[in-house]
């Protein structure tokens, strides 16, 4: 009985000082009050970058409705992927790239100006010719990772945000 009474304060103890020192689950963000219901816009619906964002704002309880007047715009501008030679072989074959994603979006409170926000995120890859087909899916989850990172830094950047 002694052990489970201990246990029992131990346990509490430890949930208390983490919720004190402000431990929060990740991908959870303290998106404001007037973000909490609005309208995604990108301009292209069915990409992988759209449909990260959508997913990450429903788990952060984040209403998407039809575009209004009254209702705040998460608008996705553009994302892109750039690929630039770090070193080469002494074959002058390319041994390692850089791979840089960037995603431009802004948010735009109702009757007030949008504002803009960039995101880069640079990876590097080891590029080997022998190995072509296993540095291809390697290549695919490296940016998948990055559209990942970048739709959680969207999250964040939209937590950041000035709405006053």
């Amino acid at each position: 009985m002694l052990i489970k009474r201990l246990a029992f304060a131990i346990m509490a103890l430890v949930i208390m000082t983490s919720a004190g020192c402000g431990f929060k689950l990740q991908r959870s963000y303290q998106i404001p009050e007037q973000l909490n219901q609005l309208s995604l816009s990108s301009s292209d619906e069915y990409s992988e970058l759209t449909r990260l964002v959508r997913e990450r704002l429903r788990l952060n309880n984040v209403k998407i409705v039809d575009a209004a007047n009254d209702v705040p715009v998460l608008r996705l501008i553009t994302d892109s992927l750039e690929r630039s030679t770090l070193s080469l072989y002494p074959t002058g074959n390319v041994a390692e790239y850089e791979l840089i994603y960037f995603v431009e979006f802004a948010v735009a409170l109702p009757g007030k100006e949008a504002q803009p926000f960039k995101i880069e995120i640079r990876r590097d890859y080891l590029d080997d010719p022998r190995t072509a087909l296993a540095k291809s899916r390697e290549m695919e989850l490296l940016v998948k990772e990055m559209r990942i990172q970048a739709a959680d830094r969207i999250l964040q950047s939209m937590a950041s945000a000035e709405v006053n």
